[in-house]
């Protein structure tokens, strides 16, 4: 009898997953179970907030045609009896699950962030800023309420696209502040040039409607608030039952299993191990896409009577967009730590576009079998 393995989310990781145990083990049954019956890009939701992408990927294009698709929310996990719960009560076996539900924002660190801001975390949220953009009247004042990458690439693509937006970013802490300074002057130069007011080392008190307060006490106007701050996870893993962190991360091992349930594996940005062994993991797709890979490959190793190995994987570089036409891709060392100077301009914004598209690809390919190199060592 051939085995089932069930994959929780269709993200980065989630498709990642898939796509290679399906290719490398055609007896076994593939099942992932999503929410939307479409791929997002998350990588682009501030290009949809403004209308220049609409930040999805049929999953036709991009699943295995042998996976199984099961639009639905999992209420559940059942490690003991191996199935899990959805919400509409459809109850699925499986021999193997790997856990790949991704994150959301976190909003309970702003009084007034969940009634009065949106995000750029989740498809719907994008969607809904989106539509505010477009219906209120111009001239139009914007609040970006974060200073990573997230917050830049949403306030320099807000004023390139619409001129009568009056964007302010605000940052508790400097703008860009994990790159070298070189490539931060190059980034706070290029949001200067696009018009967009940068505050930092100031942190928001709070998010009221048509206004935003600082620690300071000084007040914004702001038609809208865009958070673009903390991530959090969603709690499936702690209300099922199995070991997770403070933030609610599944705990894995160094090979991404479960500490508390062995058939389950998890991969992505719900996923927390020991850093001594697995090292720094970014969220971001760069992390995912291994992590994924990985963990198909730790489920076929228990498939076929091998031990699995321990996830190793090295970054490459940091890609920021600012805008359509300017860019800044980092280049970094297998740790994360800054490499040689950064990419900018208009050759930075086709790195960062090439990326994009690059990052589909990866996860199409590994539906007909395609070679994926991520660890640091010999693969």
């Amino acid at each position: 009898m051939s085995a089932s393995v069930v994959v929780v989310g269709a993200g980065y990781a989630g498709v990642m997953a898939a796509n290679r145990m399906k290719s490398r083990s055609e007896d076994t049954r593939v099942i992932v179970v999503n929410p939307r019956p479409v791929f997002v890009e998350r990588i682009r939701l501030h290009q949809l907030a403004t209308g220049s992408s609409d930040a999805t990927v049929s999953f036709e294009q991009i699943l295995h045609p042998g996976v199984e698709l099961r639009v639905g929310t999992v209420e559940r996990i059942d490690a003991r009896n191996g199935s899990i719960v959805l919400s509409d009560g459809e109850l699925l076996a499986y021999d193997h699950l790997i856990y790949a539900v991704g994150s959301t924002d976190r909003r309970d660190h702003i009084p007034g962030a969940s009634e009065h801001a949106f995000s750029l975390s989740e498809f719907e949220q994008a969607h809904l800023l989106r539509l505010r953009l477009r219906a209120l009247p111009r001239p139009l004042a914007v609040t970006v309420i974060g200073g990573g990458l997230t917050g830049i690439e949403a306030a320099a693509e807000f004023a390139e696209n619409d001129p009568e937006l009056a964007v302010t970013l605000v940052s508790d802490s400097p703008v860009a502040q994990a790159l070298p300074p070189r490539t931060r002057r190059k980034i706070l130069d290029t949001l200067a040039t696009l018009g967009v007011e940068v505050i930092d080392g100031d942190r928001v008190a709070e998010i009221a409607e048509g206004k935003v307060t600082l620690a300071d006490g000084r007040t914004l106007r702001s038609d809208c608030t865009v958070l673009a701050t903390a991530f959090a996870v969603p709690d499936l893993a702690r209300r099922s039952g199995l070991e997770v962190d403070a933030d609610g991360r599944l705990l894995v091992d160094a090979t991404l299993t479960s500490r508390s349930a062995p058939a389950i594996v998890g991969a992505g940005d719900a996923v927390a191990g020991p850093a001594d062994e697995l090292g720094h993991l970014r969220m971001s797709c760069q992390t995912a896409l291994p992590m994924g890979a990985h963990a198909a490959d730790t489920v076929l190793a228990r498939l076929g009577g091998a031990e699995p190995t321990q996830l190793s994987l090295g970054f490459v570089g940091q890609c920021i967009s600012l805008g359509r036409r300017r860019g800044a891709f980092q280049p970094t060392h297998a740790d994360d730590s800054p490499a040689w100077p950064a990419i900018t301009g208009r050759v930075g914004a086709l790195v960062k576009e090439q990326v994009c598209l690059t990052t589909v690809r990866w996860m199409t390919k590994q539906a007909t079998r395609g070679p994926y190199r991520w660890r640091r060592g010999p693969h």
